[in-house]
């Protein structure tokens, strides 16, 4: 069963879930400005991934609770590895907002 749970894909919907329910935690969309304009998580940041080195501007607390978004998944992955070896310690990618079933908030 290990072995199967790490094979497990994120899944965004959980993801949300666990930000919603942890106190002080921050939900990062990774995607570029125009994707995230054009469709959100409610409640999340956006910080794009070619800009993660501004995390620690805009939370300075390594220990605050990350959850971390894209499309897929893949852009939210190497955002995990970025902040990680920044030195922020509570990190958990959900994947992507493709498999997102909840309200999407847009900019207009």
């Amino acid at each position: 069963m290990g072995l199967l749970n790490f094979l497990k894909s994120p899944d965004i919907n959980e993801g949300v879930e666990d930000f919603r329910a942890t106190q002080g935690a921050v939900l990062l969309d990774v995607r570029n400005p125009d994707e995230y304009a054009a469709g959100h998580v409610p409640g999340s940041v956006n910080l794009p991934l070619p800009m993660i080195a501004e995390a620690a501007e805009r939370v300075p607390d390594k220990s605050t609770p990350l959850f971390v978004y894209c499309l897929s998944g893949g852009r939210s992955s190497s955002a995990i590895s970025a902040l990680e070896a920044m030195g922020y310690t509570n990190l958990t990618n959900i994947g992507g907002i493709r498999a997102w079933r909840g309200e999407i908030e847009k900019n207009t």
